[in-house]
Parts: C-alpha cells; structure tokens; sequence
C-alpha cells in the first residue's frame, strides 16, 4: 500500500508516543516505529491514532509509520521527531500529624519543577495545590483522620507537565474524646469507652502503673482491660489507629482499683468474752469493715478506719472472722477466712455427791464447746485427776476427814482449757474410827473405846448379833453400850458423822457377853453320899461347873450337859450350891443358888423283933438323937409304917399279915422332901 503521512506525533505518557496519519487505502494494518539511536520500539496498530509504549521518559524518538496488507509494507513516512514527557515523581506520603500530609519524593530527570495537588477523596472542600522545585511538601490544616487524593508531576523547563502521579492518604486521627474508665471490682477489670475519632481502625488503651503496662486493642468504642491489681493506682490512655498512624494519647485518667484483702491477720482474746481483731494496713484502703459471724448463724460487724476492732465474745463458740478493705473502688476481694473458737464454757450446774469416805461423784451440765472435761481435786497430800468425755466423774482414793477444792475444767481440742472455772470447796467424811479397847463394865454393861480424829464428828457405835443391834453415840472417844443380854456374840463397830458425810465403818471387833446362868436348878439326892443336880440351859454357856461346898468339904463336877453327879455328900450337912457358865471360847458366869442341906444319915444297926399277933419291932441306932426317922414295911399284901415317939430308936408295926415276905426301910424323916429311898433295907418274911 501507498505510504502512510504522519498529521501529528505527541507524547502524553513517559513511556509512549500517540501518532495520529490519515487512513491509506487498501492499509489492513499499520507499524509505528520509534527509534532512539541504534534501538527502536515497533507497535503494529490497525487504525490512527496509534501509540508506540515501552518508551523511556523524556526521550526524544524518530517516529516513522508504514502501511501494511497482503502485498507487503509500504515505504516508511517522512519521520517526526517526538520527546517523551517526563516521568511521573514517585511519591512517599504521610501524615505526621492529625491534620497534616507529608509528601516527598526523588528528583526525576530533565524535571523543572514539581506541582502537587491535595483534595478530600470524597470531593468535599477546596483542593490545595502547591508548585515547587523542592522534593517535598508539607500540607496542613487538614481534616483529621481523612482520606486524601494527592496527585503530582513534574514539568520541563518548557513547562511541558509530564506523568502524574497520584496517591491516596488518610490524615491520622485525632485523640479520641470523652474517655471514662468503669471499674468492675468483682473481676478485676475495667471498661474503658470513649467517643470514636474521625477515621480511627483501631484503638490502643494503655493502662500502666510503675512499670507495668497494659494494652487493649480494639476496634470498638470500648475495650475491657483484665487482670488488674488490687491496691494500685493506674493510668488510662487510649490512642487512635489508622493506616496513616497514630493519635496523640488521651490525658491519662487515674483508675485506683480496690484494696486487696488485709494481711497479717490476728485474732486474740485479750481477756474472756472479748475478742481483738487486728491487721496491717492496705494501701489505698479508706476504711475497714469486719463480718464476726459465729456458728449459730449470728453475724456482727464492725466500721472503722483503724487496724483493730474489739468484739464481745462468748466461751464455747467458734467465730469466723473476715476483715474487708474498702475504697471508692469498692470492697476488696474475699481474703483468708479465720476461725476462732473460745475456750468452752466452765461446767455448770455442778454437784457433788459422796458414794463413801474416799469417793466422790462429781456431776454438771454439759456445756458448749467442750470437747472434753477434767476434773481436779486439790488438797491433803496431792491432787487427784479425773478425765472423762462424760458430764460425771467419780474422784476415788481422797483422803478422809480432809477439805478439797473441786474443780471441773473443760477442754476443747481448737483451744484448749478454760482456766477461768471456779472451784468448789468439799470436805470428804470423817476417816473410820479405830475402835482401840473393849472393857465390861458390868454383866450388861460394855465400854468401847475408839481414836478420835474428827472434834465435830458424832461416833456411833453398834454391837450387831442375832439377838439385835445396840447403839451409843458420843462426840468424844467413848461410850457405853447398856442392856446387852447374855449369852449373845456380837460385833462392834463405830462409824464418825460430820456435816460432810458418814465415815465407812471401822473394822469390827467381836464381843461376846458372859453366858446366861440357868433359870431352874435342882438338887436330888440319889444316895447318902450322892447328889444329883440338873439345870436348864444357859444361853451361851457350852460346859457347866458346878460345885457343892461346906466346911466340911466340897464336891464339883464339870460336864457338857445339863446335870451332874456329885459324890462323896456328907448327909446331915448344909451346903452351898454354886455354878459356872462357861462359853466355847472361855467366858464364864458365876452363879449362886440358894444353899442345900443333904440329908439326914441313915440309921444304922436296924434290927427287926416279931410281936405277938401278928407284931413286929424295927430297932435302930440313930446317927443324931434330933433326927426323927420313919419305917417302912411293904410286902404284896400291903404297905405299913410307923414312927417312934421323939427320941426313941424304934417303934411297933401290928398286925401285920401272915405269909408274906417284908421290905423293911428305917430313914430320916423329911418335911418337903419325898422318902429316902437309899436308906439299907432289911427282909423280913
């Protein structure tokens, strides 16, 4: 095809050259050719206007253009001389400041001169355009936290303006208004809000205190900072973020967290029924509150601003005692909760009761808190213990007759004695007498006597024996026991009374009274030299000793029965009748009787003379001219007797029947007493 002819060839872009010809006919197609020297840039294009990119800026190209079809290319056109305009400046952009943009840049060749522009992106406002030689510019008073189009170029010493160059920035923004930190004083933390700032992503609230710091990003109005620390002053910043930067920090807003749980906890009971309370100090703690709750359920506080607090306390109770702080934050968190528990109260209702001389049941009311009890007895020789889980102890081996202090302490494992229980005076019952001497007194009449130990005791003695007791009372170291039968075993004891209680029995001494004498005595005589005596019996008495006495002399018998033969009687002869009651082991009775005559002597040298019709003579020698004797005659047909004038030594019995065979007796005649029997007999037939 023909030659095409270039109309105008220009430079818009550093890097490519426009070239505008007329159309050639039967030109399918067309090559823009743009040569710098030895190189050169082809751009095969299929219509005007045509453009030839790849170029160097500020460049000065030989331009040619040839026409293309089927047949082959055309010769090139008549060549334009064309410069490429100068390159774009590459900006670096900024925004130091919430109002400011900061735009530099390199030198680009061949430029003169520089003009950059600056408008809001959203087209509100004025734009702001500056022209400088310089490689840098500053542009002020500008909307915080706005998105800005900065465009720039740079022209030729021809004023030829070349690329531009454009950017977006956003001004940083501005502090964020209205800040105000809430405290939540049950998590530790605080929420922190504020009003957004223009053009703010993000924001980062710093809360530091020393050199602790801590950070809450957000892209929120608020922000929720944990893990605080109790008792400390923080301060609170927030800073607003966006691509361009950061904001200035907020004034710092003090926050003071609450106080932390006091320490060094004590609890002491100063005196009884008071407790005290005391802590160290905690820094930014206003004041102080203490919750005394005790197990009951009953709870007492105490207000102060102090370190200590006094309380009324109760013995026998556990307390649990918490102590708060508290500033305009609020209350500080639940610390060590503490029990207390008081000594248990001292016994009450205490009573004591002697089981004997030496043993005391001590009882009382139990009492709260008391895990254990002990009781003490104080006095005489020593203290006597007594440990019991039980409301009762019983205090052995005390001595007797002496005064003790008895003393119920209670115990509890978490606090140990209550020292502060009262004692009880008791004195133990008066030691058992010690009965030293038994004497008669007489038949029924026994004195005792004893070691006396106690001046306000009353002795009592008893003689106790199967036939009853019997008593005397004294208040020193004898009495008399009266009436005591005879023939009676006892046992003697004594036991002192006293206001304080009744000894134990002394040891018994055995007393035997002297044995009954026997009621009914009698005497009979068996022979002439024979006597019998018989007796009741005597109570108590085991052998009997009995004895016949005259001048003449004496007769005894010693037997285990209640009669007794006696020889060698003297007849015709007064005695006196005695005898003695002996026990088994050795006392005696002597008892008299009223006297005894033997009987007169028989006769002696009795003869017998037949009478006539039927007669006889009995003859004798009396042994006593006063003694009137009687004969009898008794045979199977009959009885006789006869008795002779006084003085005469025989006498007549007539009449007498035939053919028998006669007993002949002669004996001293008796007023009371039944015939002699013993006296000789005769046979007469």
């Amino acid at each position: 095809p023909d030659t095409p002819v270039i109309d105008q060839a220009y430079s818009k872009l550093s890097n490519s050259i426009t070239v505008e010809w007329k159309a050639v006919p039967g030109a399918t197609n067309y090559m823009l050719t743009a040569q710098d020297g030895d190189s050169f840039v082809e751009t095969v294009v299929k219509n005007s206007p045509g453009t030839v990119t790849g170029l160097k800026p500020a460049t000065l190209y030989r331009i040619t253009i040839r026409s293309i079809n089927s047949g082959g290319k055309s010769q090139p056109s008549p060549f334009r001389k064309v410069k490429t305009v100068l390159a774009a400046p590459i900006l670096s952009v900024g925004s130091p400041s919430c109002d400011s943009i900061a735009v530099s840049w390199k030198a680009v060749p061949m430029a003169a001169g520089f003009s950059v522009s600056v408008m809001r992106s959203d087209g509100l406002g004025r734009m702001l355009k500056e022209n400088t030689t310089n490689t840098s510019l500053v542009f002020t008073n500008l909307d915080p936290g706005t998105l800005y189009t900065i465009k720039a170029y740079a022209w030729n010493a021809n004023g030829m303006p070349g690329d531009d160059f454009t950017y977006n920035q956003r001004t940083s923004p501005n502090a964020p208004g209205d800040v105000k930190v809430a405290f939540n004083s049950g998590a530790l933390r605080a929420v922190v809000s504020w009003m957004p700032a223009e053009g703010a992503q993000i924001y980062s609230v710093t809360v530091s205190s020393g050199l602790l710091k801590l950070r809450c990003n957000t892209s929120s109005a608020s922000c929720i900072v944990p893990s605080l620390q109790c008792s400390s002053e923080y301060y609170v910043s927030v800073t607003a973020y966006n691509d361009a930067g950061s904001s200035k920090p907020t004034d710092a807003v003090s926050l003071k967290t609450i106080p932390c749980a006091p320490v060094n906890i004590s609890i002491e009971e100063d005196e009884p029924g008071h407790l005290l309370v005391s802590w160290s100090n905690v820094s930014f703690g206003h004041y102080y509150v203490v919750f005394v709750k005790s197990d009951d359920g009953l709870e007492v506080h105490c207000n102060t601003s102090y370190t200590q607090c006094h309380f009324q306390s109760d013995c026998g109770f556990t307390y649990f005692i918490s102590v708060f702080a508290y500033n305009k934050a609020g209350q500080s968190p639940l610390g060590d909760v503490f029990n207390y528990t008081t000594a248990p109260c001292c016994p009450s209702d205490f009573r004591a009761v002697f089981m004997s001389s030496d043993t005391v049941r001590v009882t009382w009311a139990p009492v709260r808190g008391a895990d254990l009890y002990e009781t003490r007895a104080t006095g005489g020789s020593g203290v006597v213990l007594c440990k019991d889980t039980a409301t009762a102890c019983t205090l052995s081996a005390l001595q007797c007759n002496t005064p003790y202090n008895i003393t119920v302490y209670s115990f509890s494992e978490a606090r140990g004695s209550n020292t502060s229980c009262v004692p009880q005076y008791v004195a133990t019952a008066p030691c058992s007498p010690e009965i030293k001497n038994i004497s008669k007194e007489g038949l029924s009449v026994i004195s005792v006597q004893w070691q006396s130990n106690n001046e306000e005791a009353m002795y009592i003695v008893t003689a106790r024996g199967e036939a009853g007791l019997w008593h005397c009372t004294s208040t020193g170291n004898s009495c008399t026991l009266t009436d005591l039968p005879c023939g009676s075993a006892f046992s003697v004891s004594a036991i002192a009374r006293s206001p304080a209680g009744q000894s134990l029995p002394s040891y018994s001494v055995p007393l035997e009274t002297a044995p009954c004498c026997p009621n009914d005595l009698v005497l009979s005589q068996v022979t002439q030299s024979v006597t019998n005596i018989s007796w009741s019996v005597g109570m108590g008495a085991q052998t009997y000793v009995t004895a016949l006495e005259s001048p003449k002399g004496q007769a005894k018998c010693h037997t285990l029965q209640t009669y007794c033969l006696l020889g060698c009687i003297t007849c015709g002869t007064n005695y006196t009748v005695s005898l003695r009651a002996i026990s088994e082991t050795g006392v005696t009775s002597n008892c008299t009787y009223q006297g005894y005559s033997s009987s007169a002597c028989c006769p002696s040298g009795v003869k017998l003379y037949r009478l006539r019709s039927n007669g006889i003579r009995v003859f004798w020698r009396a042994s006593d001219e006063t003694i009137n004797y009687n004969a009898d005659l008794r045979g199977s047909k009959g009885n006789f007797s006869c008795t002779p004038s006084s003085g005469l030594s025989h006498c007549d019995i007539t009449e007498i029947p035939c053919g028998d065979v006669y007993t002949v007796v002669v004996a001293p005649m008796t007023d009371k007493r039944p015939k002699l029997t013993f006296c000789p007999k005769k046979i007469y037939s």
